[in-house]
């Protein structure tokens, strides 16, 4: 095992720390990670350090616990590395080494002990800053609220029009920000009235057409032809249609005119959608109702371009 336990846990917390911070720099990061991925990673990590530590606490006694090893204690320090315990000084529980009876007996320990102790807490102070410096000023600003009104307008408005084209009608394409309507709690990244005019797509599928739209951003290839294909389903069920493996598959079909429409290039659009339908087997392992029926191929009943030889 690792002598330097802490040394391992300081790299780790490290590397988390600038996971999360990355997410927010690096250019195609967000496309590819959602933003629960990495501050779950880091969740996972603190709660292991936090569990391990109860545990050694709770370990039977002879076992090491939280205190050094013997390595540590010859290089850092000798007998004086003790256990440390919550006591009550002038009317204050505070953590002193086991048998100090007050804070300036700490003082007089070696400086490696003070330096440790030290150490491990500014880790802590410096953790909960950029937690909270990414949460407070970062993500705020990123993704779909990060944009001004007039974006966010632009955008629902282009998006509405074209699932009109498909849908027949007029239709209106609302980004839900408030996640009331579809998002990771109604496990659905749109949802549409049947014949309706009402659509309501994820944030996250909204900035990613906008920044394809409006940015000339491909982003991530699956990322992108995800969010085509979930606007084209949405907008086939405002068209009328209920069984949503026909949908799916008229969806993938519509999804190669509506990312060309939306800046693609044929080629780049008609790869997305074939690799949404070679998909669909897999994902649909979870979702049954969303397999795409077998005449879902090029000349079969649904095919809605049975003279082209191409499908999707």
């Amino acid at each position: 095992m690792d002598d330097r336990p802490f040394s391992l846990a300081r790299r780790l917390r490290i590397s988390a720390v600038a996971l999360v911070v990355a997410w927010f720099f690096l250019p195609g990061l967000q496309d590819w990670i959602p933003l629960w991925v990495p501050f779950l990673a880091f969740a996972a990590l603190e709660l292991h350090f936090l569990v391990g530590g109860l545990r050694e606490r709770g370990s039977v006694p002879g076992t090491r616990g939280r205190s050094p090893q013997a390595s540590d204690i010859e290089e850092l320090g000798g007998e004086e590395w003790l256990e440390p315990v919550l006591v009550e000084v002038d009317g204050r529980d505070v953590f002193l080494p086991e048998g100090a009876e007050s804070e300036e007996e700490v003082e007089e320990l070696p400086l490696p002990q003070r330096r440790g102790s030290l150490l491990g807490r500014l880790e802590g102070v410096a953790v909960v800053g950029v937690l909270a410096f990414v949460l407070l000023v970062l993500v705020p600003r990123g993704g779909w609220d990060g944009l001004d009104d007039g974006d966010r307008a632009r955008t629902q408005a282009l998006l509405s029009a074209e699932a009109g084209r498909i849908a027949g009608h007029e239709a209106r394409v609302h980004c839900d920000a408030r996640g009331e309507t579809v998002g990771i709690v109604q496990h659905a990244d749109g949802v549409a009235e049947v014949g309706g005019r009402n659509a309501f797509l994820t944030p996250q599928i909204c900035f990613r057409l906008y920044r394809l739209a409006f940015k000339d951003d491909e982003g991530a290839f699956s990322q992108t032809a995800r969010a085509i294909a979930v606007l084209a389903h949405e907008a086939w069920h405002l068209h009328g249609e209920t069984d949503e493996g026909v949908t799916n598959c008229y969806a993938f079909q519509s999804g190669v005119l509506l990312g060309r429409r939306l800046g693609l290039s044929d080629g780049t659009a008609a790869r997305m959608m074939r690799q949404q339908l070679a998909d669909n087997a897999t994902f649909a392992r979870a979702a049954p109702e969303y397999l795409v029926p077998r005449e879902c191929r090029d000349g079969g009943r649904l095919d809605l371009a049975p003279g082209s030889s191409r499908f999707p």
